[in-house]
């Protein structure tokens, strides 16, 4: 299953047709422009460089600068991981007395620039990121389609807040199944399907068909490529311990994490399928709902609370000034849970998962996940579009972090 048929399960809010298209066919048609937190430019043990890469993983990006300038990758702090098929720019920092080293590093499609003297950037230091996106292999149609698909979502209050398909996977849909069973505690299968789903194109394909079919872990290491370190990791792990739980726990807390996390994203967009579906409102607050507190067009996702019968007309007066949201669920043992309606749709998808929020708490303490809330529609700050003859359909705007501009265009683009 590619992401394209993983998505189609989730339900579009806007009921116009979109203007299909392509994106990404070069790196220059995605350009990402981080705005970092005013903070980290404050203080003067670091270097903090502005990074322009195209076609590069954030990561592999770092740990080839780290190569060169002979750091410790470890040493490099950015904010967030950017597409790799894009041009992007983002901040990271660098100790101080590395600056001349990783001044003098030069790497094909990777510039850095020196701006200031600044502190350590942790995951997460930043506000959000601007966009240019091109869509191409559109018709004459595509502006007039935008347009009429942008004024509608205004009007329901903006765009759904979907995890887009990063999360999951874009070849191997399979991230959010493997959460799955570990909630479930069947670290066995969990192990099973991260090593052995395959989808028999691609290096190292044929290697996971096999171990999928035989479970044979030594066949496995003589045929996995290195480049899958983790899998090889897990494969080494789980011989010297016969345990595929204590196999999981070896890998970087990092990596475990995300299959926890995907989990939870499929709960949320599942959340938000499920409540367009059943006609509930998003940009509207039910007795029941929890709402997040908006400032600046931002949403803090830390300052949330109820509805109740008494406070749900100024609540949705907030609403109309952009100064709350309405929120969906992260499930985890700590989260608080909406009532109401929204509490009934809330329960019914962990009851059809067969799962409680205690489930994300028997995880081991690694992985244990106390859950959260997320604003259930995108409000794209200075959306602007046009149509680009030779080109496409040319769209510009800005997101607070951790919301998906993939998502804003499949709205537009009803492309999956």
């Amino acid at each position: 299953m590619d992401y394209r048929e993983f998505f189609s399960r989730f339900r579009y809010l806007s009921e116009r047709p979109g203007i299909g298209g392509r994106i990404k066919v070069f790196p220059e048609d995605f350009v990402v422009v981080e705005e970092p937190l005013p903070q980290i430019f404050e203080g003067g043990k670091h270097a903090v460089f502005l990074l322009k890469k195209r076609n590069w993983e954030t990561m592999a990006a770092v740990k080839e600068i780290a190569k060169r300038a002979e750091i410790r990758h470890s040493d490099i702090g950015f904010a967030g991981t950017k597409d790799r098929h894009a041009v992007t720019y983002q901040y990271i920092s660098v100790p101080a007395r590395a600056r001349e080293k990783v001044e003098g590093v030069q790497i094909r499609d990777i510039e850095l620039r020196f701006v200031s003297y600044g502190k350590f950037i942790k995951l997460g230091y930043l506000v959000g990121n601007r966009f240019r996106i091109i869509v191409r292999d559109v018709n004459g149609e595509a502006f007039e389609r935008t347009r009429e698909i942008v004024g509608e979502l205004r009007e329901k209050g903006g765009f759904p807040n979907y995890f887009g398909y990063q999360r999951f996977g874009e070849r191997r849909v399979t991230n959010h199944l493997i959460g799955k069973l570990l909630l479930q505690g069947d670290f066995e299968g969990a192990a099973r399907l991260f090593l052995g789903a395959h989808e028999g194109e691609m290096e190292g394909d044929e290697a996971r068909r096999r171990f999928w079919e035989t479970g044979d872990v030594d066949r496995a290491l003589e045929e996995f490529p290195n480049f899958l370190r983790y899998e090889r990791a897990m494969l080494h792990r789980y011989k010297e311990t016969g345990s595929w739980k204590r196999a999981f726990l070896g890998l970087p807390l990092p990596i475990m994490r995300i299959f926890i996390h995907s989990y939870q994203s499929y709960l949320f967009n599942l959340y938000i399928s499920r409540r367009i579906e059943e006609g509930l409102p998003l940009n509207e607050a039910l007795v029941g709902d929890i709402v997040v507190q908006v400032k600046g067009g931002i949403p803090y996702r830390d300052r949330t609370y109820r509805v109740t019968e008494t406070n749900v007309d100024f609540v949705n007066e907030k609403i109309r000034k952009n100064q709350a949201m309405v929120s969906g669920p992260l499930f985890g043992f700590a989260m608080r849970r909406a009532r109401g309606l929204p509490g009934r749709l809330e329960g019914e998808i962990l009851e059809g998962e067969g799962l409680s929020p205690e489930d994300f708490k028997r995880l081991p303490k690694q992985m244990a996940e106390p859950g959260g809330r997320r604003e259930l529609l995108i409000r794209p700050l200075g959306l602007t579009y046009g149509y680009v003859p030779g080109q496409g359909m040319c769209l510009r705007f800005f997101l607070p972090k951790g919301v998906y501009a993939t998502s804003v265009l499949r709205e537009i683009m009803k492309d999956h």
